[in-house]
């Protein structure tokens, strides 16, 4: 076997390592979950939460920060073909100015949950713990480095929300979003400090 499939094989077996614990412990159903977009200057935060099927590895499958767009895509695509549930919530730049990005990530959190058409036995996340999720949950520092199935939803989670980004900028042009993804780029904020904010920029975030 090819030294690159055995180190797919081998990184495989370390991050389902907190599912197989899980399921020795009698989860049977277990969901990962992971956001993107709590630092960005503009546009939502996403979060997404699956339910990987233990029976088709999607070998490859890291942190969504480690991996390039194309592989990225590619390993959506295999996620999105052989998972048993995707869940994706969406919380705004309105909400997240008004009730601030902590308790906006929760929400899109249990968004994400609710929108699975399989109720898990248990959610991994990654960092956050949410106090009024009625489901068992676990908190995992780094998770998307460590848990399988946080990986693959941060994957998606961060591929969803950069074709959003996109689309935001055909409508508001000349602040690079379908680059920088609302990010405090440079060239961010010197268009900000030409143009100002637009209409998906959250204030809360914006010190000119």
């Amino acid at each position: 076997m090819p030294r690159a499939k055995v180190d797919l094989n081998e990184k495989w077996q370390r991050m389902t390592e907190y599912e197989r614990k899980a399921r020795q412990e009698g989860f049977a159903v277990i969901a990962g979950m992971d956001e993107v977009g709590r630092g960005p200057l503009a546009g939502p935060v996403v979060t997404c939460c699956l339910i990987l099927d233990p029976d088709k590895p999607v070998l490859g499958v890291d942190d969504s920060k480690k991996l390039s767009h194309k592989r990225r895509m590619e390993l959506k695509a295999q996620i999105e073909e052989t998972a048993l549930a995707i869940g994706i919530g969406v919380v705004d730049h309105t909400t997240i100015d008004r009730i601030n990005i902590l308790n906006a990530t929760k929400m899109a959190m249990k968004m994400a949950v609710r929108n699975l058409k399989i109720v898990p036995d248990l959610v991994m996340i990654d960092a956050v713990h949410i106090d009024d999720l009625d489901l068992p949950q676990m908190s995992i520092i780094k998770g998307d480095a460590k848990s399988v199935s946080i990986a693959a939803a941060s994957i998606v989670a961060k591929e969803t929300r950069d074709r959003m980004m996109e689309e935001y900028d055909k409508l508001y042009p000349g602040y690079g979003f379908a680059q920088n993804k609302g990010y405090g780029t440079k060239e961010h904020m010197e268009a900000l400090k030409k143009l100002g904010p637009c209409p998906i920029h959250r204030s809360s975030f914006i010190h000119l």
